[in-house]
């Protein structure tokens, strides 16, 4: 376990070997200074025994409590269980004392004989206990901050992953919404206009859902393909609507490069649509444009008399991506003649992938 890296890290919480060479050489200066002071009572040579004796004593003592420390954190691994594993580890220190200093000076005595004179034990115990703690506090200081550590980012994670799974249902939902109010415009080219109309409606159709296909796994789209689908889709509506449906866009060059949520612009316009008459005598008219780090969508209200079928998804449906990816609330104002809605632009941000990496 000394010498295995892997091991040090896993259970220790960091790679202790420096730590353990450094320390063990300063607790055996800090004893002899404290109970013997050898290096200014006696001759040299004579100082570096009664040196090696507490740097003896130092290895014992240190090694000991490190393989229990390592046990007990097999055993007991959580934080919550950090109080039981320290009081265990405590009365495991007493005994591990107590025990060192008994056997070690039996040793050392039968070893050294009447050379040996071993410092008084009530004077000895008590400061090495303490000093032991420390060592004890300082090995359980960078366990729990590690673990702390680490449960934050598994945290931050395991949240990465509910927003993914949370903007991949809103993306999905949108698409149906999509294809739904695709399908009460197809009936009404059906009903209103030739098979031809219909035929080109379709085709053009197809054009705008491989585009959501193709945007189907990210979070954010730049404002620039955003817009090339919108007009895209405006395009199919225009052959439906012609001269009764106008749409100002007023986006400058380098808005462009900002990101949005993907068919967050094409709902909007869709919504205006869907909700409001559109005829001669009473046109609607949908401006873009730019205000500031968002995007407004502005249409004149002209209420249906009656309703097509709704989902009632749309603008929720974009509230809901907005919060998941960006602090900036998406901003709805209706004053009975005007509604409107300011979208954040934003800039790049990394993007939550059902294949992101979560092993850490």
């Amino acid at each position: 376990m000394l010498f295995n890296k892997e091991k040090r890290m896993k259970y220790l919480g960091f790679n202790d070997l420096w730590f353990t060479a450094i320390g063990i050489f300063i607790l055996s200066f800090v004893t002899d200074y404290l109970f013997a002071n050898s290096f200014s009572r006696y001759p040299f040579g004579e100082a570096v025994i009664n040196w090696s004796v507490s740097l003896f004593f130092s290895c014992c003592y240190w090694f000991i409590t490190r393989v229990m420390i390592i046990f007990l954190r097999k055993k007991y691994p959580a934080i919550q269980q950090t109080m039981k594993r320290v009081m265990i580890l405590f009365f495991a220190l007493l005994v591990t004392v107590l025990s060192v200093d008994y056997f070690g000076n039996t040793l050392l005595f039968f070893g050294l004989g009447d050379q040996y004179n071993p410092i008084e034990r009530s004077r000895v115990l008590l400061p090495v206990l303490l000093i032991s703690m420390m060592v004890i506090a300082m090995y359980e200081a960078v366990y729990f901050y590690v673990k702390l550590k680490k449960s934050i980012r598994e945290e931050e994670q395991t949240k990465q992953i509910m927003v993914k799974a949370q903007l991949e249902a809103l993306r999905n939902q949108a698409q149906p919404h999509f294809f739904f109010n695709s399908l009460n415009t197809l009936r009404d080219i059906i009903d209103q206009n030739p098979k031809e109309d219909a035929k080109e409606f379709v085709n053009r159709l197809a054009d705008v859902y491989r585009f959501i296909l193709e945007s189907n796994n990210v979070n954010t789209i730049a404002l620039r393909d955003e817009l090339k689908f919108s007009k895209a889709y405006m395009h199919i509506q225009s052959e439906r609507f012609g001269e009764n449906l106008k749409v100002n866009w007023n986006l400058p060059e380098s808005s462009l490069n900002k990101m949005v949520a993907p068919m967050s612009l094409q709902l909007l316009l869709e919504n205006a649509i869907k909700h409001n008459v559109v005829s001669k005598s009473k046109p609607l008219s949908i401006d873009v444009w730019v205000e500031g780090e968002t995007l407004v969508v502005e249409n004149n209200i002209q209420p249906k008399s009656t309703q097509l079928p709704s989902t009632k998804l749309g603008l929720q449906n974009i509230q809901k991506r907005y919060e998941l990816i960006s602090n900036v609330p998406v901003n709805i104002k209706n004053d009975e003649t005007r509604f409107s809605v300011a979208l954040p632009l934003l800039v790049s941000i990394p993007q939550i992938t059902p294949n992101e990496n979560t092993d850490h």
